[in-house]
């Protein structure tokens, strides 16, 4: 079989000083040189790059990303460099730690009836924006739709987040997770938190699969991982990723309890205990006794109505009469309360942290 090599041409201005840069700065090695009697090209490689720096090239000069576990030790712990022959070059965390911003607190109300767009995301899914503003990006809430049914075109990959919720809200879907064993089926009012940098993929999906996706913070890395497959030999299910374990959390083997807020119950989903009190999820609906007027201290809580109509009063705030599709984000210290509830009105429930108190 013929072997087949990619490099990335770059110009030089000063070959002569580029070589000792490239490989005594950088720790590159310098694979080849010509001509001899007056070198005008030189190639080298490392770091999983192949450079070829060329003193006859025209193009505008290039940026080399390094990234490395320790950059405090790499090129005497300088982090922006240019090569004598004009190249720049970043050194960078190879693994950046995840940064939470800071919780940009606001009083959020979303309604599908606002007809706000789907966009075509990852895979070919379906993406509504639950929080526009994402709350100065601490998190993002996704309403995720597959409209046609099948295969669905995913690969193995993993988040680098701090929380990630999947909440299968209609029909479906079919996954896998490393270390969990060999696929199953994600059924409605059924979750799974995907625990940071956690290898998985979405297998197969039913018609018109809906699910509530909640990523922290917003904006995060996906990576796809080319060497591992799925389901792997490895099955352990007590595993924590980053001092969280993997959550399947299925409606009919969970129990009803009275919920914090006076007048309903909901089911908890065990994932504040399972994550450190990251986050908790419960799914909530009407029980004995009036709604009460409350307020909390949660850092975010998001909810989405799944089924059946509320009214949400906010102090000081005109009454949002909710549906199915709508969802809502309080801001802690502000008196809320979900009146009028129809019997048949069930919500979902995220915070972060999963523990916080709640006044009446």
């Amino acid at each position: 079989m013929s072997e087949t090599r990619a490099e990335i041409r770059i110009p030089t201005s000063d070959l002569r000083k580029d070589i000792p840069f490239f490989t005594k700065i950088l720790g590159m090695r310098m694979d080849s040189i010509y001509p001899a009697d007056d070198p005008a090209v030189a190639v080298f490689s490392g770091h999983g790059l192949r450079v070829r720096a060329d003193a006859d090239a025209r193009s505008a000069p290039a940026t080399l990303r390094i990234l490395t576990e320790t950059p405090h030790d790499f090129a005497k712990g300088q982090r922006k460099l240019t090569s004598p022959g004009g190249t720049k070059v970043e050194i960078d965390e190879l693994n950046p730690p995840v940064i939470m911003p800071e919780t940009q607190h606001a009083f959020v109300v979303r309604r599908l009836a606002d007809q706000a767009p789907w966009v075509i995301g990852r895979a070919g899914m379906h993406y509504r924006d639950l929080i526009p503003d994402r709350l100065g990006g601490s998190i993002i809430a996704s309403h995720i739709r597959i409209p046609d049914g099948g295969p669905v075109p995913d690969v193995v990959h993993y988040h680098t987040v701090g929380f990630q919720l999947i909440f299968c809200y209609r029909g479906w879907v079919d996954l896998v997770y490393e270390d969990q064993g060999e696929p199953f089926r994600l059924y409605a009012g059924n979750c799974v938190i995907q625990p940071p940098e956690i290898r998985h993929r979405v297998l197969f999906a039913s018609e018109n699969i809906e699910v509530i996706e909640i990523g922290v913070p917003a904006e995060h890395i996906t990576t796809i991982d080319h060497e591992m497959s799925l389901p792997n030999d490895t099955v352990n299910p007590e595993r924590r990723f980053q001092g969280q374990r993997f959550v399947h959390h299925k409606s009919d083997a969970a129990t009803w309890s009275p919920f914090r807020l006076p007048g309903y119950q909901s089911r908890d989903t065990t994932i504040a205990e399972h994550t450190g009190n990251v986050a908790g999820v419960h799914v909530i609906r009407p029980a004995d006794g009036p709604p009460e007027w409350t307020a909390h201290d949660s850092d975010i809580l998001f909810t989405f109505v799944m089924d059946g109509t509320m009214t949400l009063e906010g102090e000081g705030k005109d009454p949002f009469r909710l549906e199915p599709g709508d969802a809502f984000v309080i801001p802690p210290g502000m008196k809320t309360r979900y009146a009028e509830p129809s019997d048949d009105l069930e919500l979902l429930e995220v915070s972060l942290p999963g523990s916080f108190r709640t006044q009446t």
